[in-house]
């Protein structure tokens, strides 16, 4: 063969060679590409999931503590009545008391007034 001929031939083959390798980085750069989609995807997928987890733990949580404090409040509001309650039966209990008191010394008034004894 001539020179010619035979750098023609390794012009060609570099050629092939290098288109083929260039070829082959484009299919490897899209395989790539649909890696990281995937990979984006499912990481996508397994952040909502533990978001949706999140958030269904928070709403139990905030339930139960919605149901505890309205117990207390309820447990509380019955305190507050039972002292309410005493409170009423002692309070009136002394208004009776002072009534009947300051009606014996104003009848002992009326009485000493009229020159009646002064202790009934």
């Amino acid at each position: 063969m001539e020179m010619k001929h035979v750098r023609q031939l390794l012009i060609a083959a570099g050629l092939s060679v290098g288109l083929g390798a260039g070829m082959a980085m484009a299919q490897t750069a899209s395989q790539d590409l649909k890696n990281a989609g995937h990979e984006t995807k499912d990481a996508t997928v397994d952040a909502a999931h533990g978001t949706a987890k999140g958030t269904k733990h928070v709403a139990h949580e905030t339930k139960k503590t919605t149901k505890t404090v309205a117990h207390k409040t309820a447990d509380g509001a019955d305190a507050v009545a039972d002292k309410t309650v005493d409170a009423t039966k002692t309070v009136g209990h002394d208004t009776k008391a002072v009534a009947k008191e300051t009606g014996r010394r104003t009848a002992n008034a009326g009485d000493a007034l009229a020159g009646k004894p002064e202790k009934h």
